[in-house]
């Protein structure tokens, strides 16, 4: 049987290429607002952290209707980081819309994206978005789309992809770059006509794949899929099984069923095949799990999840501040919020650490484990991490290590330095193009070597550089890469730093805080650009004598203090650092904060 009046789709494309944009204007002109209604820009990135980066972090549903038919939408991340989002949505869905910016072009994490959407012979649609950007060059951007297809060895079907241009700002498609449409009207009947319909057995028993999870404090844990086979009622007793563990099933019950609606859930008592629904009732239901007919218990396969790549230790604070600024500091709390983020996104992995109060996090990259970081900030946790390092595999009986393939875009007189830098991270180059007053790199780097490389990319490009990254898989291991050439100044002892002791200590080097700020023995207050580590006494007051006046410090001129964001710390921090995670501050310290014990240590270690 065949639905008709239904259609899956996912919005798939490199980061910036235009994805939330074009979805806030298929609800607007596919009925799901009022004519009057006021609705904010980027309405599907609705979490303050994606609002204010401007990036898509998690994968979202929606539906739009057209000439009676429903289109579920589903709009994903675009940063590498967060794939693991797009690979199962996929299995939710029977064909994509593959959105390329008219200018850039295809990158590389449309490649990445449109390799998963192929293997599993989704039919594409392929838009070519902004193309009222004065630089577009739609046609030069379909050649690169169709390059990119042959070479991911698409079906001769999916080659033959319909082309549309899209101003996903303005609300406009048409199938001609030269002639730019009036509404969406064309994007609309390509999607009716191209995309697949759901197909299915509304008699047979129920199977229904769990593809996403979210989270309610007042109903728990809420379910989304697709019903692949049957039909799914509410109160109706169910199997839940998994098809790597087929001997373990358990029995449940949906309370309650809701189908997406434009941007709500609407309660509904029964969904038939190829309907998206959500669902709550069914305690530790978790992704990639089966709900069945309870005779019938039949798991799907799930889409194999690539494996994280770098890991932090999220450990509980023990400076000298703890427990003043955050609301949950114990690691009971840290536990239960890490193992609540295991539910929501199977691309992380958590273990155990060496020590009861420290847990091992692993992620794809430094973004989605920062990400995850500030989350738990704004919910009010406080804890500590550690500087991130790659995970090694044994392939072989050799050790190896995850390379990332780098894709760079830099100003012509901004080559020299890239490439020195990427040298001495053991980078190997694939390509070197020029692009008009600008130059094409691409590289193989492995994944450690690129870890506290943005900051200095960025400064040796002026601003101007742009860096991509993918990860490209696991090569033998590459040798030493040299560490941050910066050394730290540490605050000498506790206190509240002063104008008169940071004057002093900026003539060793950039400072992170300003005066009236209070410190600790141990905690990091700048960075020395000699490269040691030096002590500095930032509470340091002058004293007054019969020949002076204290007040006399307001001649003093401090330089404004350099202030690290989240990424920039996990960038600059070395292997003896951490950062001090709160809710008002984020702080960078030694692990051992004594200083004459951390003198101590550091001569064993040389001797």
């Amino acid at each position: 049987m065949k639905r008709e009046d239904l259609r899956n789709i996912a919005i798939i494309a490199h980061v910036d290429h235009g994805k939330t944009t074009l979805v806030d204007e298929m609800l607007k002109q596919g009925g799901v607002f009022r004519d009057n209604q006021a609705v904010a820009d980027r309405v599907m990135d609705s979490n303050d952290l994606e609002r204010e980066r401007g990036i898509t972090i998690l994968a979202k549903n929606t539906a739009a209707h057209w000439n009676g038919t429903k289109i579920n939408i589903v709009d994903t991340p675009g940063h590498a980081d967060f794939s693991g989002e797009v690979e199962r949505i996929l299995k939710m869905v029977n064909g994509v819309l593959l959105l390329v910016d008219s200018f850039e072009g295809a990158m590389p994490q449309t490649r990445f994206v449109l390799e998963k959407a192929l293997e599993m012979g989704h039919q594409i649609i392929v838009v070519v978005n902004k193309i009222d950007r004065p630089d577009a060059r739609p046609l030069e951007v379909v050649d690169e789309v169709l390059e990119l297809l042959i070479e991911l060895g698409a079906t001769d079907e999916q080659l033959d992809s319909p082309i549309l241009f899209c101003s996903g700002r303005e609300g406009t498609a048409s199938v001609s770059p030269d002639q730019p449409g009036t509404d969406l009207a064309p994007l609309f009947d390509k999607i009716l006509e191209q995309i697949p319909a759901p197909e299915g057995e509304d008699e047979e028993p129920l199977q229904m794949l769990v593809s996403s999870i979210d989270y309610n404090d007042f109903v728990g844990r809420i379910g989304i899929g697709r019903v692949e086979r049957g039909v799914i009622r509410q109160n109706e007793e169910l199997a839940i099984c998994n098809y790597h563990h087929p001997e373990e099933i358990r029995k449940g019950r949906i309370q309650a069923l809701f189908a997406i609606e434009g941007l709500n859930r609407v309660p509904i008592t029964e969904a038939k095949v190829g309907d998206i629904v959500c669902f709550s009732g069914i305690e530790n239901v978790t992704i990639g799990e089966t709900l069945c007919a309870a005779d019938t218990p039949e798991p799907l396969p799930f889409v194999k999840i690539s494996e994280p790549t770098l890991e932090m230790n999220f450990m509980v604070n023990n400076s000298p501040f703890a427990g003043r600024e955050g609301k949950f500091v114990t690691s009971r709390h840290l536990r239960d919020r890490l193992m609540r983020e295991l539910l929501k996104d199977v691309s992380l992995r958590v273990e155990e650490g060496e020590t009861a109060d420290t847990f091992k996090v692993a992620g794809r990259g430094e973004m989605h484990l920062s990400i995850l970081i500030e989350t738990m900030r704004r919910e009010g946790y406080e804890f500590a991490v550690s500087m991130p390092h790659v995970l090694y595999k044994e392939i072989d009986g050799k050790k190896c290590e995850p390379i990332e393939h780098v894709y760079i875009d830099v100003p012509d007189d901004c080559v020299g330095a890239v490439v020195e830098r990427l040298g001495s991270r053991k980078g190997e180059m694939l390509s070197m193009e020029p692009n008009g007053s600008r130059m094409k790199l691409e590289y193989l780097v492995p994944a450690r070597g690129l870890i506290g490389y943005k900051s200095d990319f960025l400064t040796a490009t002026r601003g101007e550089g742009v860096m991509n990254t993918i990860f490209h898989g696991y090569e033998p291991f590459k040798g030493e890469i040299p560490g941050r050439s910066c050394g730290s100044l540490i605050a000498f002892e506790t206190g509240e730093s002063v104008t008169y002791g940071l004057f002093n200590a900026q003539e060793r080097g950039a400072l992170f805080i300003e005066a009236g700020v209070p410190v600790y023995e141990g905690m990091i207050v700048g960075m020395n650009p000699k490269g040691d580590d030096i002590a500095v006494n930032v509470c340091k007051r002058k004293h007054v004598t019969n020949m002076r006046a204290s007040g006399s410090d307001e001649a003093l001129r401090l330089v404004p203090p350099k202030r690290l964001s989240l990424e920039e710390s996990i960038e600059f921090i070395a292997p003896d650092e951490l950062i001090e995670i709160t809710p008002t501050n984020i702080r960078l310290r030694k692990r051992t904060l004594d200083n004459s014990q951390r003198l101590r240590e550091a001569s064993k270690l040389k001797s």
